[in-house]
This record gives structure tokens, sequence and C-alpha cells, in this order.
């Protein structure tokens, strides 16, 4: 299974973007996604996440500004971020358990990390 993160970027505080995950790869189901974010000296941190049957979670930080979404026709889940801050500048990490019918395990998988930068 692969994911593939896009739509990271430059904008200005109280602006949005949108950051979408799609997943590839053999015979699989994606059971929980998540997106994950790294700030410059600071540990990696939950941003959000969906379960395969549509229940999200948000940090507090996000609440009311994120909202994350799925599609599972087409295997990709995304991040809309509205009312963006400086402090929201990170790189972001789509990730997610998925089950593959391959092996008959599930694991779990990172994209490669999407910059989102936020200027004040």
């Amino acid at each position: 299974v692969q994911l593939q993160a896009s739509g990271g970027g430059l904008v200005q505080a109280g602006g949005s973007l949108r950051l979408s995950c799609a997943a590839s790869g053999s015979t699989f189901s994606l059971n929980l996604m998540r997106w994950d974010r790294q700030a410059p000296g600071k540990e990696r941190e939950l941003v959000a996440s969906i379960t395969i049957d549509g229940h999200t979670t948000y940090a507090d930080f996000v609440k009311g500004r994120f909202t994350i979404s799925k599609d599972n026709a087409k295997k990709t889940f995304d991040l809309q971020m509205d009312s963006l801050k400086p402090e929201d500048t990170a790189v972001y990490y789509c990730n997610a358990w998925a089950f593959s019918t391959d092996d008959g395990l599930t694991k779990r998988y990172w994209g490669q990390g999407t910059l989102v930068t936020v200027s004040s």
C-alpha cells in the first residue's frame, strides 16, 4: 500500500488549503486514516483522524477549523484546512492502518509529507 500526499503550499493567515492523500497498491481496505503534522523543532502530533465508518476526531487546536473526509470509492482522504494560523506551519503526513488481502495483515502506512507554510 502506498500513500501519496498532495496539496501543501504557502498561504496567508486566515486562508485555506486542502490536503489530499491517495492510497494505491494491491487489494486493501483503509481502516483508520489520519493526518499528523510535525513543526520545526517539535514532535509529530495528531491533527485529525477518520475511521472506516466515518467517525472523526480532531486535535483541540484544529477543532472548528479543519475537516477530515474520505472517499471510499476513490480510496482517498482529505484534510480541509480553514482559518489557517502561522502556528499551523508544519509538514503534514497522511497515514493509515490498512488491511491487505495479500498477506492478511493490518499495517500502518505513511505518505511522504507535504509542507504547509502559513505566513502572518
